[in-house]
């Protein structure tokens, strides 16, 4: 994904903690999960990317209590973390309503990104605002939406891209999404390579599976909706009468958030629409 073993270390903390705070809970400990090639890595840049694990969990407030490291072609690195959470206030994919608006908190277009860093075509700019993108936590998001009340439904996005976890909720909650595409945000440069067809086979794989619940189109545009993602962001519905609050709250701890669609009546899909 990355060169740089601290932010590599980070970006695999950051996306592991995702899933906690996409609960609505608080992560208290984590296990190490490391496959780095024996003989091929210097110890130091191993090290180096625990450091950078490790640094984005002391910023959570998570202590790696442990973990398990095997001989492997290439790096890899994860983390299984584990979170509390009140019974009370679980957040749920499946429960958005009708008349609640859709939220997302993170910029799209790191799966074309990531496969143009590799293949030495993407620009310093795009490549700086997707690592940064990938590395910045959804701590501060879930605490903008905790203080608004929990929401309708909430879920991260990420390998199956926006349309994909758009449609997983959707469809396990009975209800039709009418999503604004002019209204996504898009990573720097991602649309560009969309238009020039650089997905990533996962990403295409994406787009195959859930064209079928789509309806609207089936351009670059279109289908970088459902490009591979990394790390991304929170995808959440609220209902319409505490979306200024949690508008305000957003602003007041400096978060990024788009309104990108609704939640309205019909069979389970979603209607791709210029806002």
């Amino acid at each position: 994904m990355v060169d740089d073993a601290r932010l590599f270390g980070r970006i695999a903390a950051t996306n592991s903690l995702s899933d906690i705070y996409a609960m609505g809970g608080t992560p208290l400990t984590a296990l190490n999960l490391l496959a780095t090639p024996a003989g091929v890595l210097a110890p130091e840049v191993v090290a180096d990317m625990l450091a950078g694990g490790q640094e984005a969990m002391t910023e959570a407030r998570t202590s790696i209590i442990g973990g398990h490291s095997i001989d492997d072609v290439e790096p890899k690195m994860g983390y299984a973390v584990t979170g509390i959470v009140h019974p009370d206030h679980v957040w749920r994919n499946n429960t958005a309503k009708p008349g609640e608006r859709v939220y997302l908190s993170k910029a799209i277009g790191t799966g074309v990104i990531v496969k143009a860093i590799k293949d030495g075509i993407v620009d310093a700019h795009a490549a700086d605002a997707a690592l940064e993108m990938m590395a910045t936590s959804n701590r501060q998001a879930e605490e903008a939406i905790s203080a608004s009340g929990d929401p309708g439904a909430c879920t991260d996005v990420t390998g199956f891209g926006l349309l994909g976890h758009l449609w997983e909720m959707a469809s396990g909650s009975g209800v039709r999404v009418m999503l604004w595409t002019d209204a996504v945000p898009l990573l720097p440069g991602s649309l560009a390579l969309a238009e020039q067809d650089r997905f990533p086979s996962g990403s295409r794989r994406n787009w195959d599976f859930v064209s079928a619940h789509v309806n609207g189109g089936e351009g670059p545009l279109e289908r970088l909706l459902a490009d591979a993602v990394t790390s991304g962001g929170l995808l959440f519905t609220v209902a319409g009468e505490r979306v200024h609050t949690l508008e305000a709250n957003f602003r007041r701890l400096g978060v990024s958030l788009w309104a990108i669609g609704d939640v309205i009546e019909g069979p389970p899909g979603i209607d791709l629409r210029q806002g």
